[in-house]
């Protein structure tokens, strides 16, 4: 199957949010209506936090009940820490909507051991989808952010991560961070039926840039995403404005 691109530029930040906003919606009771559920993995940020933060005002009567939230990544930190994704999620969407605490699926984070935080990460997505050995999730539709050297999920440029294909979830070493990041593996990411990135700021045109129309040797982390449905650049003015085409 091949990978579907389509690049959408908005004008403003608020217009990026309201168009993502959107097609969460559209996506999901789609998903709902064929399936009876939405599985999403959610995104770290300021920008997609904005995204749940509009959620969480404007879709109150989108259908929670049936959609299942997981997380692509996460800081090796207790969900309480200010750098915890969860807890930005918690305080932005999953505390203002009606969604059961049953369906989020958290990483466990505070484990001192990051890889055993990953393996059982990884043991409930394999139950969740009821996996047979070998298998990868379909996710409906996972969030994604671009990082400035163009990383995305906790996937960095020269990380061990960038290698793994049979794993579902890993715990990577940042090298510039000094600390482990928990993460899906790039087959986990291009097994998905929608991928969404989410880029605002002039900060992001130079990189934004580079991976839609650069041909860097290796190639970036983010521009390794091909997944088996659409992937969709959803970006603001600010960071499209160094695009060619």
């Amino acid at each position: 199957m091949t990978c579907i691109r389509i690049v959408e530029v908005l004008p403003t930040p608020a217009a990026l949010f309201h168009a993502a906003a959107e097609e969460f919606n559209r996506l999901g009771r789609a998903a709902i209506a064929e399936r009876g559920r939405f599985t999403v993995a959610l995104s770290g940020g300021s920008t997609p936090r904005s995204l749940y933060s509009l959620l969480a005002k404007d879709y109150a009567g989108f259908p929670w009940g049936n959609t299942f939230l997981f997380f692509g990544d996460e800081r090796h930190v207790p969900p309480d820490h200010p750098d915890s994704n969860y807890r930005m999620v918690n305080e932005a969407l999953l505390s203002k909507v009606p969604v059961p605490a049953s369906n989020v699926y958290r990483v466990t984070a505070e484990n001192p051991d990051a890889n055993a935080a990953a393996l059982e990460y990884e043991d409930k997505l394999r139950k969740f989808f009821k996996l047979a050995p070998g298998e990868f999730p379909h996710f409906d539709l996972i969030l994604l952010g671009l990082g400035p050297d163009g990383h995305t999920a906790s996937l960095f440029p020269d990380s061990e991560g960038l290698k793994e294909q049979s794993r579902l979830v890993i715990a990577n070493w940042v090298e510039k961070f000094n600390t482990h990041r928990i993460t899906f593996t790039f087959p986990v990411l291009n097994h998905a039926t929608d991928v969404m990135f989410l880029s605002s700021g002039e900060n992001k045109a130079d990189m934004v840039r580079e991976i839609l129309e650069g041909h860097h040797v290796p190639p970036f982390p983010a521009q390794q995403i091909e997944p088996e449905g659409r992937l969709v650049w959803m970006l603001d003015q600010a960071a499209a404005a160094k695009l060619t085409g």
